[in-house]
Order: C-alpha cells, then sequence, then structure tokens
C-alpha cells in the first residue's frame, strides 16, 4: 500500500495533526516515530497528548526510556534511543499489549521487538520549518486510521 502524507508548515500544524489522530486511538495502538534529532518528534507526540486529554505536560524520555501519562487513555511515551542492545528484554511487550497508546520514538532500534502491526510516522524537515509527516500502516486497522484522518 502506498503511504499517506501529511505536510506540517508549522509546529502548531502538527499538533492539530496528531491531536486528531489521538481522537481516533484505542488501548493497544502502537505509533511509531522516526525522524533526525528536531523533526517533531516530541511535538507530534505532545499533539497526541492533548488528544488522548492529558493535562501534564510530555517532554521527550531520552534518560528514562519510558514515560507514562494519564488520560482518556494512557500514553506510554518511548524514547530508545539509547537503548544499548536492540534484544535486551525491558518488557516493551507489556506496552504494546497494554491499555494505552504506545509511541516510540527511534522505534527502528528495536525492530525485532515492535508488533507486526502498528503506525509508523516518517517525519521529514523542510524548508521554512516545515515538516513532511509520511504515515506508513501495517495492518488493516491502521490502514483505515490513515483513510479516515487523512482522506
Amino acid at each position: 500500500m502506498k503511504p499517506f502524507e501529511f505536510i506540517s508548515s508549522k509546529p502548531e500544524e502538527t499538533i492539530e495533526f496528531s491531536k486528531s489522530l489521538a481522537k481516533l486511538l484505542k488501548a493497544g495502538d502502537v505509533i511509531a516515530l522516526e525522524g533526525d534529532l528536531g523533526a517533531g518528534k516530541t511535538t507530534f507526540t505532545k499533539g497526541l497528548a492533548l488528544g488522548l486529554e492529558i493535562k501534564k505536560n510530555v517532554n521527550s524520555p531520552t534518560f528514562t526510556i519510558i514515560k507514562e501519562y494519564q488520560g482518556r487513555l494512557p500514553l506510554y511515551h518511548m524514547d530508545v534511543y539509547r537503548v544499548e542492545d536492540s534484544f535486551e528484554d525491558l518488557g516493551f511487550d507489556e506496552y504494546f499489549d497494554g491499555n494505552g497508546v504506545t509511541v516510540v520514538e527511534w522505534a527502528h532500534l528495536i525492530a525485532e521487538q515492535l508488533p507486526e502491526e502498528l503506525l509508523t510516522i516518517y517525519l521529514y524537515l523542510g524548508e521554512n520549518g516545515s515538516r513532511r509527516l509520511v504515515l506508513e500502516p501495517k495492518g488493516q486497522r491502521y490502514e483505515e486510521l490513515c483513510k479516515e484522518i487523512l482522506l
């Protein structure tokens, strides 16, 4: 299936997009975020948190690996950039199969542990602060999610 695409000209548009996506998410959904440093992964996650009715400020869990936030659904925000061994058992599957939404920054680093079905979003830096978000759904649930949010 061809990937879906969204262009954001400023951070507020990225937040509004991810906020809208969050309203469609349900327990057990997994979103993998990929992109260079500064591409907007944490900004995207902040919008998800707003859409999940989370009141706490969301920031990158770079040094803690996982941060949990409570809202309409729990949000499990992972930054696996510093995970040294991709096969190390850190209990990721408990989050993926849990009662919340899981967001994984730098997900390719633990590819072997990710569920088969998920939504991968690639964030690319553009000119003048714009971002190109490329959504690659794996599984019917995520294909339908992309269609609903982008078509």
